[in-house]
């Protein structure tokens, strides 16, 4: 039993395995033909509609090397900030804390909290306040930030800033409902991150 024992672990010193990372593996088109072939048995004589998924590019394939630059697309639901901008970095107020994302980030999902959003281009940094919303890393260097809402730092007006929260501070302290002190809290802790953004 002994020398089995040797000889397995012999065995499996000696193997090479390795599994791939999902970076190492090439982007794919994948091609859904399941919605398109029941159309075609329901309405033969009509052509499918088109799906979210034919309106997407392929992603990018994952370079073998780090890039110098960070691609950064940053939405709102009414406008694009930044479309395939090229910069050096973003910070990103992350629920985790500030997150400085580069070129060769590994791929990262992380929600965004009331806060600055810096993006550094060179000796250029230009400041955005969002009010939340989501960043998605990608392993090529791409990453998509989309914000519920964003304004420039340099456009908030500090006394309306400090003018709401005392109004939301005020609210917070005369709710009586769980429906008024939750909306009295969101006030108060995005006019407070404001504040922050204003003066820190």
């Amino acid at each position: 039993m002994l020398r089995q024992s040797s000889r397995l672990l012999t065995r499996a010193t000696t193997m090479t395995w390795r599994r791939p990372f999902s970076t190492d593996l090439p982007a794919a088109n994948r091609v859904d033909s399941t919605f398109p072939e029941a159309w075609k048995k329901v309405i033969p004589t009509t052509e499918p509609p088109m799906t979210p998924s034919a309106f997407m590019k392929p992603r990018p394939v994952t370079p073998s090397s780090i890039p110098s630059k960070l691609s950064v697309n940053f939405v709102l639901p009414y406008s694009s900030e930044l479309s395939g901008k090229e910069v050096d970095m973003v910070i990103i107020p992350a629920t985790t804390g500030q997150m400085g994302v580069l070129p060769g980030h590994v791929a990262t999902i992380a929600e965004l909290k009331p806060g600055v959003l810096s993006v550094h281009e060179g000796n250029d940094v230009t400041k955005y306040f969002v009010s939340g919303g989501f960043a998605f890393v990608h392993a090529n260097s791409f990453a998509d930030i989309v914000a519920v809402e964003a304004v420039p730092l340099d456009q908030i007006d500090p006394n309306l800033v400090q003018k709401g929260l005392t109004e939301f501070t005020q609210k917070l302290s005369t709710a009586s409902t769980d429906e008024e002190k939750a909306e009295a809290q969101i006030g108060v802790d995005v006019h407070s991150a404001l504040n922050a953004a204003l003066t820190g």
